[in-house]
């Protein structure tokens, strides 16, 4: 297939003086015999390596905003929905700031000014900490000129920074930052913020454990004892695969260990993850991507997880980012895929509907995003255009085709 055809809804290049606007073309749907791809709509395509998307409400409307670091590109960006009307053309952007080797950016008022901050996490050479502190004014958030960067000094060459979750640690009100990386002297761990948090000086760093390449974080109560505890993906070591970490409790607690916990998936490579409740049975389940299958852990005790090994479909690339979500309406979770090494005419996105009893373990895989990309990071499904049914918000890196989302037509 020609390079022009494995491209999303692609911008037309506009003359200089008009570079703010442009429009975006209907996608290529693509047709294989898991059905018709999704029509692909462009947030945002005009930097380079779109890595993940993180959403939240920074606006108060309702709506679901994101924020999005681009790695080759080294800057962070903000998207505003613009509302369901204008849903599919590209959304309102602020660059927030610069960051090298970007690898993850994510929503946080970290000085609980009621205006939300962006914190970016930089691996390469960068291994910096940022935090993209935004303007109190909301009329002012899409003003690049109104938002101020500032590295955190604790983080600085400390690792190649991977991915962050705001949480307060500590009881004391306000929010910390949970944060990990890769490679040599990585750990995961979390800063301790001061009553000012633009006191950058004073954010105090608690390793918790090493890891080799954290891929996921999530905050959840695993042990019933009311505080969060810590659950992550680890993509390599002798750490490797799916864990949690016991929170040891809130004040003087916090200076004892945090214990592992293993989950399963050690002798996988590890991608992304998600808590989700995949068999309805009102506990929380384990759904995580390797690079050679689906991994679901069911929960049968305190530490004792039930692995069921779910294929990839046939003709998709290897495993990378994954969501549990009821994608047809039927009242039945079903799963979302999406790859990387998409290449050679595979899919990079698809999601996949049990058939029968989920014990079954037989699943029927649909498409989403036909072959226009190559490598796509975390999916997060929507419902963008408000019509009832969840979308899927995605990047993808490798053919830039950004910041994207791909519209459900499963009503």
């Amino acid at each position: 297939m020609n390079k022009s055809h494995r491209m999303c809804s692609r911008a037309i290049a506009v003359p200089l003086l008009l570079l703010t606007a442009h429009w975006t073309a209907p996608s290529h749907a693509g047709q294989s015999k898991r059905g018709v791809a999704w029509a692909c709509h462009v947030i945002d395509n005009t930097s380079r390596g779109a890595d993940g998307t993180r959403l939240a409400d920074v606006n108060g409307d309702g709506l679901p905003d994101i924020t999005t670091g681009w790695e080759q590109g080294g800057v962070v960006r903000a998207y505003l929905h613009p509302g369901y009307p204008r849903v599919r053309a590209p959304w309102p952007a602020v660059t927030v700031g610069p960051a090298g080797s970007v690898e993850d950016a994510v929503f946080a008022d970290l000085d609980g000014d009621g205006a939300t901050d962006v914190v970016s996490a930089c691996e390469g050479k960068v291994r910096t900490l940022f935090v993209h502190w935004a303007p109190k004014a909301k009329d002012r958030y899409l003003e690049a000129a109104a938002w101020k960067t500032e590295a955190i000094p604790a983080s600085r060459n400390a690792q190649q920074w991977m991915f962050s979750l705001p949480l307060d640690i500590n009881g004391d009100g306000r929010a910390d930052l949970v944060a990990g990386g890769k490679n040599q002297n990585a750990s995961v761990g979390w800063f301790a913020l001061p009553p000012d948090a633009r006191d950058s000086a004073r954010w105090q760093w608690h390793a918790l454990s090493r890891v080799g390449w954290l891929m996921s974080l999530f905050a959840e109560d695993m042990d019933g004892d009311g505080d969060r505890d810590i659950v992550l993906t680890d993509r390599r070591g002798d750490l490797r695969g799916c864990r949690w970490l016991e929170n040891p409790g809130l004040g003087a607690a916090q200076t004892q260990p945090w214990v592992n916990h293993f989950i399963g998936g050690r002798d996988r490579e590890m991608m992304f993850m998600v808590l989700a409740d995949l068999d309805r049975d009102g506990a929380l389940d384990v759904v995580a991507a390797t690079t050679s299958d689906i991994l679901w852990f069911h929960r049968a005790g305190r530490d004792v997880w039930q692995s069921v090994s779910i294929p990839l479909p046939d003709n998709v690339g290897t495993g990378k980012g994954v969501a549990v979500a009821d994608i047809n309406n039927d009242g039945r979770p079903d799963i979302v895929l999406s790859c990387e090494n998409a290449k050679a005419e595979k899919s990079g996105v698809v999601w996949l509907a049990y058939q029968g009893n989920l014990a079954d373990n037989r699943w029927q895989a649909r498409e989403i995003s036909g072959v226009p990309g190559t490598k796509y990071d975390m999916v997060v499904p929507s419902d963008l255009d408000g019509d009832g049914d969840l979308d899927i918000i995605t990047t993808e890196e490798v053919e830039n085709l950004g910041v994207i989302w791909y519209e459900n037509p499963l009503r």
